[in-house]
């Protein structure tokens, strides 16, 4: 009996694997849905519904992209967290629905990590440092020296609590020693317009989300929060060429996640296509418009990055008793 029982044991694990093969193989033989929290017509919106596009003519099934906005990301993530564990669904988040969310919600309990794996990455965004055109800040130097001189009075805006724009504000605060004023903005066009005219002193800004304003001639950059300049905008200098705290980086990244099951042969042979399409040429010209930049990163990538944020974030939150809850 138990010899009969082994050998049907392993008929069945070895049926198992050769389904799972078969099922990477024959990987997608139906529509493909991608659950974002980002709304249409955002940066990550437009570069997903391009990758989509291209994946489905790499696959030759329809790709779809379902925006579902709010609730801090839960609304997505709830979404997909129901979907059965096939490939079908994905769904795509940046760096801080991953990193940030188990430290803003702390009732919710609720690990991103825990629920889905990171299966292929998309892009990084890089954030600027953005004053009114009339400012007469030049660098970062003349903001920090500004925000010493009065504590708690200089401003900066972001797009939400808890947002890379309110988080890195609380990490230049940290870096520098300095006490400065958040305020959170529902609008990120209301944002800049503000930072334009001078009712906030400054704010993180990607390209994407405020060219609008800067092409208009109303915001300057006077810095990148990154290590290396930016191909895009090569005149803008790094936060330590600006006399700001060489160790203080401010971006994001976009990757997309399966909820936890999938097979690793459909998880592999999706970071394997994504990786593909994002080496296409239209998709590397639309995101030099954005400065978004590509990544081709493993799922072990994507995971150590992740929690390499996670622990930066988890102590910003502590020292600034920043709360979603």
């Amino acid at each position: 009996m138990n010899a009969r029982h082994l050998i049907a044991g392993l008929g069945a694990a070895l049926s198992l694997g050769t389904a799972f093969a078969q099922g990477a193989a024959g990987y997608p033989g139906r529509p493909v849905n991608i659950v974002t929290p980002f709304a249409a017509g955002s940066g990550p919106d437009a570069v997903l519904r391009l990758v989509s596009d291209k994946l489905g003519k790499l696959w030759g099934q329809t790709v779809t992209v379902d925006n579902k906005p709010g609730g801090g990301g839960f609304i997505a993530i709830d979404a997909a967290k129901r979907a059965a564990p096939d490939g079908y669904t994905l769904l795509q988040l940046d760096s801080e629905h991953v990193a940030a969310l188990p430290h803003l919600y702390k009732s919710k309990n609720f690990n991103t990590l825990d629920h889905f794996d990171p299966v292929a990455s998309l892009f990084r965004t890089p954030f600027f440092v953005a004053v009114s055109s009339q400012s007469k800040w030049k660098n970062m130097g003349d903001l920090i020296a500004a925000a010493k001189a009065r504590p708690g009075q200089v401003s900066y805006g972001s797009w939400g609590v808890g947002s890379p724009g309110h988080l890195g504000g609380q990490q230049l605060d940290a870096l520098a020693g300095l006490q400065m004023n958040h305020i959170p903005y529902r609008e990120v066009s209301q944002l800049y317009a503000h930072v334009g005219t001078g009712e906030v002193d400054w704010a993180f800004a990607s390209i994407p989300s405020s060219q609008g304003i800067y092409k208009a001639g109303k915001l300057k950059y006077i810095a990148v929060a990154a290590t290396r300049r930016v191909p895009q905008m090569p005149d803008v200098p790094t936060m330590a060429e600006a006399g700001g705290p060489a160790a203080l980086e401010v971006n994001s990244f976009v990757s997309l996640l399966t909820p936890k099951g999938v097979p690793d042969t459909i998880k592999a042979k999706i970071n394997a296509d994504v990786a593909k399409v994002i080496a296409d040429p239209e998709i590397r010209a639309r995101f030099d418009t954005f400065a978004f930049e590509p990544l081709a990163w493993s799922p072990e990538e994507i995971t150590r990055n992740a929690q390499a944020k996670s622990k930066i974030y988890g102590e910003l939150v502590k020292r600034g008793n920043i709360s979603l809850d």
